[in-house]
């Protein structure tokens, strides 16, 4: 089966009140590893951002103004994830503001299509009592997200894909196989050559993100004469 990893960054936290899906980001996996067949689209919301969302994105009404609407690229989206199993971090979250704009939209249930993990779950079942945000699992399973300095949904995807890897890999994964039996009831334990693996999946960050969090960076240096990726705050800014 098709994986695809998917992510949605949206105007708010609650499409019941109003709230839209502004971008969405997807990769493919086959056999559990990437095929570089991605999914990314930024979507005009017709809607303002709540409070504090614009800022969590990076994204503004202006950069969205001549962006197509839901419905002019749903076609393309349900035959890209049709059938395949969707992995999602908080899978309720994104699916509830999909379910919406589908039904918006006019087109039946994204449920009926697709079948759904979500690793937030996986990861609460795998480590109960820790905290299980995608930066946590990143940093508990060595997967490098310090570019992730603002949200976007085609970054978050291609970090997710390292982190259920990760939550999802077995001892073969990493080198091993299973012993097996010799004709004199021995064991030999085989080892697995690494170097003939496909490479790990690997972030590429977008050129239009990168202009996006120098643009966010400028504008908290402007307002508060520091921004905190810049390192320790300085003296005359601390005081101040």
């Amino acid at each position: 089966m098709r994986q695809i990893l998917l992510d949605t960054e949206t105007t708010g936290l609650d499409w019941r009140k109003g709230n839209r899906v502004v971008e969405i980001g997807c990769v493919e996996l086959i056999k559990r590893r990437p095929t570089g067949n991605n999914f990314h689209v930024y979507l005009k919301p017709d809607v303002d951002f709540e409070e504090g969302a614009a800022e969590v994105t990076g994204l503004s009404l202006e950069f969205l103004a001549d962006k197509p609407v839901f419905a002019e690229v749903v076609d393309d989206f349900l035959a890209y994830v049709d059938g395949a199993e969707l992995i999602i971090h908080n899978a309720s979250f994104d699916m509830g503001f999909l379910e919406n704009e589908l039904s918006l939209a006019g087109r039946p249930r994204l449920a009926d299509r697709v079948t759904v993990t979500d690793t937030l779950l996986m990861a609460r079942q795998k480590y109960p009592g820790q905290r299980n945000s995608l930066d946590a699992l990143c940093k508990r399973l060595g997967v490098d997200n310090a570019h992730r300095t603002l949200h976007g949904a085609l970054l978050d995807a291609q970090i997710l894909a390292d982190v259920y890897i990760g939550l999802t890999s077995g001892q073969e994964e990493i080198g091993f196989a299973e012993p097996q039996a010799q004709g004199d009831g021995s064991i030999e334990l085989v080892v697995q050559d690494l170097s003939a693996l496909p490479p790990r999946p690997s972030v590429q960050v977008p050129a239009e993100d990168l202009a996006a969090h120098e643009l966010r960076l400028a504008a908290l240096r402007k307002k508060a004469g520091h921004a905190l990726w810049d390192g320790p705050v300085p003296e005359a800014v601390a005081e101040s």
